[in-house]
């Protein structure tokens, strides 16, 4: 099939019997050929999920049409699309870089299938950043509730006007109102330190310093309007002893911060992230 299209198909659905015959009989009446197939069933919640990348030369419509009657049989909700299609990403930071840089660097580079049309930020410290890659910053400042609205107001009319499918909060030092995470559910991945014990407010690295923690990490998570409480994407950890200075546990840290807030967009980019309840189904 030296002319066919790759697609990707995610599936969710309630759990029974054939689900996985009739889907694989509604890719052969698209004369699809199946390259890579993954599934779960979610015995917390009697949901199944499935991913399947599938070589074929029909147009989409064409595609769609074969899914119908199983999709409407299992009353799925169900996505397709083409593999590498770059999804239209939305970032906002602050003042901390790492992870803003990380990500446009793999963008660059080709290892993130992604495209920003712009960086969003209270702050204008990264505005030289983000033009090195070529990407628009626009500055917002984030003063007082009126101003945190209007940013807000802004991020809904920017994800409206380029059709943006993930909005990623790369260090964002903004507690979002409940409205923005429900316009946005489903679709905004923050990324935080992870501490044992948890270390809240200014300099958390020289509070893990003074503990003398053994292990630092970061979590990527889908926002909720329960703070940091959203389904976790993924995690890493590193492990440190006490010879490492506050500024080498934060060097470690925004490392870790950074590879695994790249790592969480790639996935949700390549369809391989589906929510299940307060849990994620990753598909790698």
């Amino acid at each position: 099939m030296s002319d066919a299209t790759h697609w990707i198909l995610t599936l969710v659905c309630d759990d029974q019997p054939g689900i996985v015959h009739a889907v694989s009989g509604a890719v052969v009446e698209a004369h699809g050929n199946i390259t890579e197939s993954q599934q779960f069933s979610s015995a917390d919640t009697g949901r199944f999920f499935m991913r399947l990348q599938v070589e074929s030369g029909i147009d989409r419509a064409s595609f769609e049409a074969a899914l119908a009657p199983v999709t409407s049989r299992y009353d799925m909700e169900w996505k397709l699309d083409v593999v590498g299609r770059p999804l239209r990403t939305l970032v906002l930071v602050s003042k901390a870089g790492h992870c803003l840089n990380d990500l446009l660097f793999r963008q660059r580079a080709g290892q993130l299938g992604i495209e920003v049309p712009l960086v969003m930020s209270n702050h204008p410290d990264l505005a030289e950043l983000a033009a090195f890659y070529g990407v628009p910053f626009e500055h917002r400042p984030v003063q007082d509730a009126d101003g945190k609205q209007a940013f807000e107001r802004a991020v809904l009319d920017v994800v409206a006007e380029h059709d943006v499918e993930l909005v990623v909060l790369a260090r964002y030092m903004q507690i979002l109102s409940p409205e923005l995470c429900a316009a946005l559910a489903g679709r905004i991945i923050n990324i935080h330190h992870s501490f044992l014990p948890g270390f809240k407010g200014a300099s958390p690295y020289r509070q893990a310093h003074a503990r003398g923690v053994k292990l630092i990490g970061a979590t990527a998570h889908f926002v909720t309007s329960d703070l940091d409480e959203g389904p976790i994407i993924e995690q890493n950890v590193v492990r440190v002893d006490h010879t490492r200075t506050p500024n080498e546990l934060m060097a470690i840290g925004q490392d870790e911060e950074s590879r695994t807030l790249s790592q969480s967009v790639k996935w949700f980019a390549e369809h391989r992230v589906l929510q299940d309840g307060a849990r994620t189904i990753i598909f790698k």
